[in-house]
């Protein structure tokens, strides 16, 4: 896969033009294909041309060479020292890692994240909370963003860090990082982001933003699935949640998975080259998307922020008198594939905790509606889906009891 200049000979098949397939992605949230420049950098590691890179003969000398390299190539995304990174299986590894490792370590016991964070920031909330732990989840306004204001209202006298998403994945919001970091450094209180879905689309900085610990994912860059990272700054210590042969500065135990770390790191030198004119692109076709979605179809709202307040391959939406289960899947007979916000939630099966702190009904919620785009989506696609959703969704209202 190249650019989305590349000849369509060049993209993924299902995301070539409607025209000539019957597939189109708009689910980049919930799985980035994974771009051929960095898997034509991984083949050499998947066929047998490295070594462990704890071990001491050539491969392994070559193999910790590469390992360090993708670190520094994955620090030179966000800025941050090389040495901070620590790789991980994935993102809600990370997630884990920050909040279990920070606490383990600490004397106090409080902890503040907001309202809408990623099911892995909850759920290791909640069982921090069983294990005597208090957890303040501050509330958000309507577009879902925090008031650095209420951050500061909710800091205690024994709060021990403070957990603030850079961007929601299931509605698209950019959160007012730099200014909670403003707040964090203010009170001396550890700050760390979920930056799974911003970094790579919008500018991010470790040190402008006061940022200890950052939370990245390899997929949700366009590389393999299988690698995560977690960003420290070197003061901030943590307590390690897998134990063994002391990998990673005893922080990850366990053999680093090197072909899908290289691949990680060739995708994060990728998005630092390519992120601004890809920001550009893809901004205009959610907003086609977003206006065309909110023109042709009634009674549907906008979740999440506007313009420069929101991700940039990010449209979502909540449409009612219809399931999210029944559009998603006429949608799917006709060819495009999109999802009703995040896919760790729809494990879960229960409603969204995002969704629901917006203010949106359960009625509402059951309509809601996500497309995320990507390096390979084009115009063509975004005008076929205009096409074809407002006559699923009127199909189904005419349906509906």
């Amino acid at each position: 896969m190249a650019r989305s200049s590349a000849s369509s000979s060049e993209r993924p098949a299902s995301s070539r033009s409607h025209a000539t397939v019957t597939r189109v992605y708009l689910d980049y949230a919930g799985f980035a294909p994974v771009d051929p420049r960095v898997v034509a950098v991984m083949r050499p590691f998947l066929e047998g041309g490295a070594g462990n890179p704890a071990a001491v003969h050539s491969l392994g000398l070559e193999a910790r060479a590469s390992l360090d390299g993708a670190r520094a190539k994955l620090a030179r995304l966000f800025g941050g020292a090389p040495a901070g990174v620590i790789f991980t299986a994935n993102a809600t590894e990370a997630n884990n890692l920050a909040l279990r490792g920070v606490a383990q370590r600490s004397s106090g016991g409080h902890i503040v994240t907001s309202a809408v964070e990623h099911v892995s920031v909850v759920n290791s909330c909640r069982d921090l909370e069983k294990r005597g732990w208090r957890v303040t989840y501050v509330g958000v306004d309507d577009e879902g963003r925090v008031d650095p204001t209420a951050v500061e209202r909710a800091i205690a006298a024994d709060t021990v860090l403070v957990s603030i998403m850079a961007a929601n994945g299931e509605i698209g919001t950019l959160q007012p990082v730099t200014e909670v970091g403003r707040v964090t450094r203010r009170r001396g209180i550890p700050f760390h982001v979920d930056a799974v879905h911003a970094a790579g689309r919008v500018p991010l900085a470790v040190d402008d933003s006061g940022i200890d610990l950052l939370t990245l994912s390899s997929n949700d860059l366009y590389g393999p699935p299988g690698a995560g990272a977690l960003w420290v700054r070197p003061e901030q210590r943590l307590a390690p949640i897998i134990l063994g042969g002391g990998q990673e500065r005893g922080y990850r135990a366990g053999t680093e998975n090197l072909p899908a770390i290289v691949g990680m790191g060739v995708a994060a030198e990728l998005a630092r080259a390519e992120h601004a004119a890809e920001r550009t692109r893809l901004s205009e076709l959610r907003d086609h998307l977003l206006g065309g979605l909110l023109e042709r179809v009634p009674d549907t709202r906008l979740t999440g922020s506007r313009g420069d307040r929101r991700l940039p391959h990010h449209a979502s939406v909540v449409v009612r008198g219809v399931k999210a289960d029944g559009v998603l899947l006429e949608l799917d007979l006709r060819g495009v594939a999109a999802s009703s916000g995040s896919a760790c939630n729809a494990m879960t099966g229960e409603p969204s905790h995002v969704l629901r702190a917006i203010g949106c009904d359960r009625m509402a919620a059951e309509g809601s509606l996500c497309f995320t785009l990507g390096r390979w989506t084009t115009a063509a696609e975004i005008d076929y889906t205009l096409d074809v959703l407002p006559s699923v969704v009127e199909r189904l209202r005419r349906l509906a009891p």
